[in-house]
Protein backbone atom coordinates (compact mmCIF):
# COMPACT_ATOMS: atom_id res chain seq x y z
CA UNK A 1 0.00 0.00 0.00
CA UNK A 2 1.35 3.58 -0.59
CA UNK A 3 2.33 5.30 2.47
CA UNK A 4 1.74 8.58 1.48
CA UNK A 5 -2.06 8.77 2.68
CA UNK A 6 -5.58 8.24 0.89
CA UNK A 7 -7.35 9.70 -1.52
CA UNK A 8 -10.90 10.83 -1.30
CA UNK A 9 -13.33 9.71 -4.44
CA UNK A 10 -16.13 12.20 -4.76
CA UNK A 11 -19.42 10.58 -6.81
CA UNK A 12 -21.19 13.11 -9.07
CA UNK A 13 -23.63 13.02 -11.78
CA UNK A 14 -21.56 14.34 -14.77
CA UNK A 15 -20.32 17.18 -12.93
CA UNK A 16 -16.84 16.14 -11.60
CA UNK A 17 -14.51 17.84 -13.68
CA UNK A 18 -16.49 21.40 -13.07
CA UNK A 19 -16.83 20.22 -9.19
CA UNK A 20 -12.78 19.75 -9.45
CA UNK A 21 -12.03 22.95 -11.05
CA UNK A 22 -14.16 25.03 -8.33
CA UNK A 23 -12.46 23.37 -4.94
CA UNK A 24 -9.23 23.92 -7.02
CA UNK A 25 -10.00 28.13 -6.70
CA UNK A 26 -11.43 27.60 -3.73
CA UNK A 27 -8.57 26.54 -1.83
CA UNK A 28 -4.65 27.16 -1.43
CA UNK A 29 -2.35 24.43 -2.12
CA UNK A 30 -4.45 22.79 -4.99
CA UNK A 31 -4.01 22.07 -8.40
CA UNK A 32 -5.87 19.77 -11.24
CA UNK A 33 -4.36 16.84 -12.24
CA UNK A 34 -5.54 13.67 -14.86
CA UNK A 35 -8.62 13.63 -16.39
CA UNK A 36 -9.59 9.92 -18.02
CA UNK A 37 -12.34 10.43 -20.74
CA UNK A 38 -14.39 7.49 -21.93
CA UNK A 39 -13.63 5.57 -25.04
CA UNK A 40 -15.89 4.12 -27.27
CA UNK A 41 -15.99 1.06 -24.93
CA UNK A 42 -17.15 3.48 -22.32
CA UNK A 43 -18.57 4.35 -20.08
CA UNK A 44 -20.88 6.88 -21.21
CA UNK A 45 -20.18 8.66 -24.23
CA UNK A 46 -16.78 8.86 -25.81
CA UNK A 47 -14.46 11.98 -24.59
CA UNK A 48 -16.95 12.21 -21.72
CA UNK A 49 -15.34 13.05 -18.43
CA UNK A 50 -14.81 9.71 -16.47
CA UNK A 51 -12.64 10.94 -13.53
CA UNK A 52 -10.61 13.94 -12.82
CA UNK A 53 -7.73 13.82 -10.08
CA UNK A 54 -7.12 17.19 -8.21
CA UNK A 55 -5.70 18.55 -4.98
CA UNK A 56 -7.67 20.91 -2.75
CA UNK A 57 -5.82 22.05 0.14
CA UNK A 58 -3.24 19.42 0.22
CA UNK A 59 -5.84 16.62 -0.03
CA UNK A 60 -5.92 13.96 -2.41
CA UNK A 61 -9.14 13.39 -4.25
CA UNK A 62 -10.56 12.00 -7.68
CA UNK A 63 -14.00 13.41 -8.93
CA UNK A 64 -16.15 10.47 -10.17
CA UNK A 65 -18.69 11.19 -12.94
CA UNK A 66 -21.17 7.89 -11.78
CA UNK A 67 -24.53 9.06 -12.80
CA UNK A 68 -27.72 9.85 -10.35
CA UNK A 69 -27.38 6.87 -8.36
CA UNK A 70 -25.70 8.33 -5.30
CA UNK A 71 -25.78 11.20 -3.65
CA UNK A 72 -24.14 13.28 -0.69
CA UNK A 73 -25.48 13.58 2.76
CA UNK A 74 -24.22 15.39 5.78
CA UNK A 75 -23.33 11.79 6.79
CA UNK A 76 -20.17 13.03 5.21
CA UNK A 77 -18.86 16.36 5.81
CA UNK A 78 -14.97 18.00 5.26
CA UNK A 79 -14.17 20.46 8.20
CA UNK A 80 -12.32 23.35 7.38
CA UNK A 81 -10.25 24.76 10.37
CA UNK A 82 -10.45 28.88 9.94
CA UNK A 83 -7.78 31.15 12.20
CA UNK A 84 -9.82 34.19 12.35
CA UNK A 85 -13.12 35.70 11.17
CA UNK A 86 -11.79 36.38 7.97
CA UNK A 87 -11.59 33.31 6.60
CA UNK A 88 -14.68 32.19 8.15
CA UNK A 89 -16.47 34.63 6.00
CA UNK A 90 -14.78 33.96 2.94
CA UNK A 91 -14.97 29.90 3.33
CA UNK A 92 -18.77 30.13 4.02
CA UNK A 93 -19.22 32.54 1.06
CA UNK A 94 -17.62 30.92 -1.55
CA UNK A 95 -18.65 27.66 -0.91
CA UNK A 96 -22.18 28.69 -0.98
CA UNK A 97 -22.15 30.48 -4.48
CA UNK A 98 -24.17 29.35 -7.33
CA UNK A 99 -26.91 27.54 -5.63
CA UNK A 100 -24.62 26.53 -2.22
CA UNK A 101 -26.41 26.90 1.13
CA UNK A 102 -25.50 27.99 4.34
CA UNK A 103 -26.77 25.10 7.35
CA UNK A 104 -26.66 25.54 11.23
CA UNK A 105 -23.80 25.85 13.24
CA UNK A 106 -20.90 26.52 10.77
CA UNK A 107 -22.10 23.88 7.66
CA UNK A 108 -22.22 24.98 4.37
CA UNK A 109 -23.53 22.98 1.49
CA UNK A 110 -21.82 23.62 -2.13
CA UNK A 111 -23.49 23.94 -4.91
CA UNK A 112 -22.84 19.93 -5.60
CA UNK A 113 -24.21 18.83 -2.33
CA UNK A 114 -21.09 18.08 -0.60
CA UNK A 115 -20.67 19.46 2.84
CA UNK A 116 -18.48 21.83 4.68
CA UNK A 117 -18.34 22.98 8.20
CA UNK A 118 -16.29 26.21 8.34
CA UNK A 119 -14.77 26.20 11.55
CA UNK A 120 -12.80 29.12 13.51
CA UNK A 121 -10.50 27.20 15.95
CA UNK A 122 -11.22 28.90 18.83
CA UNK A 123 -14.82 27.53 18.96
CA UNK A 124 -12.92 24.30 19.18
CA UNK A 125 -11.08 25.92 22.54
CA UNK A 126 -13.92 27.29 23.51
CA UNK A 127 -16.33 24.21 23.36
CA UNK A 128 -13.56 21.89 25.06
CA UNK A 129 -12.67 23.85 27.87
CA UNK A 130 -12.41 22.21 30.92
CA UNK A 131 -14.80 25.31 32.92
CA UNK A 132 -17.98 23.24 31.77
CA UNK A 133 -20.06 26.53 32.44
CA UNK A 134 -17.98 28.66 29.61
CA UNK A 135 -18.08 25.51 27.20
CA UNK A 136 -21.81 25.22 27.81
CA UNK A 137 -22.15 29.32 26.65
CA UNK A 138 -20.14 29.02 23.48
CA UNK A 139 -22.04 26.43 22.88
CA UNK A 140 -25.53 27.02 23.55
CA UNK A 141 -24.32 30.16 21.15
CA UNK A 142 -23.27 28.25 18.55
CA UNK A 143 -26.20 26.29 17.94
CA UNK A 144 -28.09 29.45 17.37
CA UNK A 145 -25.80 30.24 14.73
CA UNK A 146 -25.84 29.85 11.04
CA UNK A 147 -22.88 31.15 9.78
CA UNK A 148 -20.20 31.26 13.09
CA UNK A 149 -19.28 34.81 14.37
CA UNK A 150 -16.31 34.27 16.69
CA UNK A 151 -17.02 37.77 18.61
CA UNK A 152 -20.48 36.79 19.37
CA UNK A 153 -18.98 33.46 20.23
CA UNK A 154 -16.35 34.96 22.43
CA UNK A 155 -18.75 37.33 24.35
CA UNK A 156 -20.91 34.16 24.77
CA UNK A 157 -17.99 32.02 26.02
CA UNK A 158 -16.99 34.92 28.54
CA UNK A 159 -20.71 35.39 29.86
CA UNK A 160 -21.39 38.73 28.41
Amino acid sequence: MSTDGFTTCLWFDGRAEEAANFYVSVFKNSALGKVVRATEAGPGPAGSVVTVDFVANGQKFVGLNGGPMFKFSEAVSFQIDCADQAEVDHYSNVLIEGGGEQGPCGWVKDRFGLSWQVVPGRLIEMISDPDQEKAARATAAMLKMHKLDIAALEKAYAGE
